[in-house]
């Protein structure tokens, strides 16, 4: 079921009718359950399709009652020996081609994000976070929950456990209303914005990818770099405009999803940057990843000089397994590297210059306006070169390197950097001066008849778009 769809809309809304038509805990834990077993039936056409999602689900569960019974070490690394080794299987990365694999096709949406969620219980039942045995409904609805089913967000199971305990709460008008204009928001940005961002990036890929004479000129320089910098914005509205509609439905259904966007293009860095992207995600990476990575080089190597060093190889060691959690080809083993470079080099600069400028002189850098924008830029720059692998595959990629070369890159990416600069500085200002006035639409927006009013424009800009497109862009992090 395909979120951006009308089919979408109205399972959700026969969903929230049946959830709050009787104020009982164990019903409405029932029509959520039916809810989700529903959405994931919509993805298969026959029983067969789902019976290595059930099976994957089993052996989790089993797995983290196993760990959560002996908490021990060795137990612990054990069943996330066979977890792991069971989503390679299934997932049928392609530089694994030697693994048996299962001969007739099967669901694999969701299940990457079921997979954090069951190595996230695994590490917490380990460590203590789980006092009592989780039930198998709410382990159900917790990993196969149809809002965060397809792409996140990845919500903490404390943190789901106590919103299931609000379930016989009645909505109020303040959050009905707070509710449809979060979902109306998420549809904007996935049907308009994100809708020609993909109609502009799919003309300038076709147009970079499919001619045969690649020149490395300065025309190739800026098609590659309109044509990325078309495709980040085509990810970015696609996909936080996902989360404003799971999230104002969970609202919908008494439940608070964690955000997973903070306004990331504004970050100052390449570190801030990825506190501000996907931040379940990241956050799940800094915590069961990256921070026993460095504890474990840090006892390794006990020198605090060497501190920032070992967090070069956690993040490179980190990025390299996102890469491989986005797919399942070489291209995006690529994609993890230039991600931990990226974050590397982040780190480096960071302690260099703290070591010959002193923190007081550093901190006032950061404020220098130029410094201050042009870091923006080359931020925005890194990840929209480093996102290309996120639309080429491994064919494509050489045919770009052959045509831009490594001067064309560097190229593209000042080119492309200097123009965010620019960008996020006159953005900045505008607001600056339109500041009152936005505030005013916003608390007028906050009214009824304004609020209606606005959304109802948005629901026309949606209509309209989507009728001149004549398809809504398909979900993006579906793929991955």
């Amino acid at each position: 079921m395909d979120i951006a769809s009308l089919n979408f809309v109205g399972f959700v809304a026969l969903v929230v009718l049946a959830f709050h038509a009787v104020p009982l805990r164990v019903y409405r834990v029932g029509i959520v359950s039916l809810a989700n077993a529903a959405f994931i039936a919509s993805y298969v056409g026959e029983f067969r399709q789902i019976i290595p999602l059930l099976a994957f689900l089993m052996l989790g569960y089993v797995m983290i009652e196993l760990v959560r019974r002996r908490a021990s070490a060795a137990v612990l690394a054990l069943g996330l020996g066979i977890v792991l080794a069971a989503y390679l299987l299934l997932k049928r990365f392609s530089f694994l081609d030697g693994l048996p694999t299962l001969p007739f096709p099967y669901l694999v949406v969701g299940l990457s994000y079921i997979l954090f969620r069951i190595l996230h219980l695994m590490v917490d039942a380990r460590d203590g976070g789980l006092a009592a045995r989780v039930p198998p409904l709410a382990f159900f609805n917790y990993t196969c929950g149809f809002l965060s089913f397809v792409s996140g967000p990845i919500e903490r199971y404390q943190d789901f456990a106590a919103s299931s305990e609000r379930l016989h709460v009645q909505l109020d008008a303040g959050r009905v209303r707070h509710a449809f204009a979060r979902v109306i928001t998420g549809y904007a940005k996935v049907i308009i914005l994100s809708g020609i961002a993909n109609h502009v990036f799919l003309k300038l890929e076709d147009q970079l990818l499919a001619g045969s004479d690649q020149s490395a000129g300065w025309r190739s320089v800026v098609d590659y770099g309109a044509c990325a910098a078309a495709y980040t914005a085509y990810l970015y509205y696609n996909f936080s405009g996902y989360m404003d509609i799971v999230i104002g439905a969970g609202w919908l259904l008494d439940r608070d999803l964690p955000e997973n966007f903070n306004k990331p293009f504004q970050a100052r860095n390449f570190l801030e940057f990825w506190a501000r992207w996907h931040m379940t995600l990241s956050d799940w990476f800094k915590t069961y990843l990256f921070n026993p990575i460095v504890k474990s080089l840090a006892e390794a190597l006990p020198a605090p000089a060497l501190l920032p060093y070992l967090g070069v190889v956690a993040f490179f060691a980190t990025f390299f397994v996102m890469g491989l959690w986005h797919g399942t080809t070489a291209v995006f083993m690529i994609y993890g590297l230039v991600m931990g470079a990226g974050a590397s080099a982040n780190k480096l600069w960071q302690v260099m210059l703290v070591s010959r400028l002193g923190r007081r002189r550093y901190r006032a850098l950061g404020e220098n306006p130029f410094y201050l924008y042009g870091c923006r830029g080359l931020t925005i720059a890194y990840f929209v070169v480093g996102v290309t692998c996120l639309w080429v595959d491994m064919a494509a990629l050489d045919r770009l390197w052959a045509g831009l070369g490594p001067f064309g890159l560097c190229a593209a990416l000042v080119l492309t950097a200097l123009a965010a600069a620019i960008a996020m500085s006159l953005q900045d200002a505008g607001l600056a001066v339109v500041r009152r006035w936005l505030a005013c639409v916003s608390t007028l927006t906050r009214t009824h008849i304004a609020g209606n009013l606005w959304a109802a424009t948005q629901v026309l800009a949606i209509l309209m778009v989507a009728s001149f497109f004549h398809k809504t862009p398909e979900f993006v992090y579906r793929a991955f």
